[in-house]
């Protein structure tokens, strides 16, 4: 029997840099430049424990090639498919951020009222934490009451980067 694998890479951009992983059936984890190829290991044998891990850039091509495309201002929207593992809710959470168009944004309570759980602002504060496709799925575009800037795992250096290349204002 064929071993299932993971292909990781190291993607090195002028705006910043990212480790990014996908296997057979999509996209499994994007870093930032705060994490590191040892997280995305650990993250892949957690997530995938019966997978081979493999650094292979050529088979990360068309994911490369749009993540590059995004932080170089000539893409607004990810065509790349998915193969990530989170609970029913933290799924419910990723897809309601993927409705948030690029150079928008929401509050965690507008998050919470789009899946129809209003009473559920702190868990999806949780389920957005565990997000493990940073940029792709883009919880960068959700911020707190008033505009202003909450945490970020990939970094809050990281969340302003990517809301100034989107055009978007915040507060500090």
């Amino acid at each position: 029997m064929m071993e299932k694998k993971i292909y990781a890479a190291n993607i090195q951009h002028p705006y910043m840099n990212l480790y990014i992983a996908a296997s057979e059936k999509g996209l499994v984890y994007i870093g930032t430049e705060h994490s590191s190829m040892e997280e995305l290991v650990k993250y892949c044998q957690k997530q995938f424990p019966h997978y081979e891990i493999i650094e292979n850039e050529a088979f990360l091509k068309t994911y490369i090639t749009q993540l590059k495309e995004y932080l170089n201002g000539e893409r607004q929207e990810f065509t790349l498919p998915f193969d990530i593992q989170g609970t029913p809710f933290q799924q419910k959470v990723w897809k309601a951020l993927c409705e948030i168009p690029f150079g928008k944004t929401a509050t965690y309570s507008e998050v919470a009222n789009r899946i129809n759980q209003p009473k559920a602002v702190r868990a999806v504060g949780g389920a957005i934490g565990r997000n493990p496709l940073s940029i792709v799925i883009p919880c960068h575009r959700v911020l707190g009451k008033n505009g202003r800037l909450t945490g970020y795992s990939g970094g809050l250096d990281v969340k302003m980067r990517l809301l100034d290349l989107e055009g978007i204002p915040y507060q500090r």
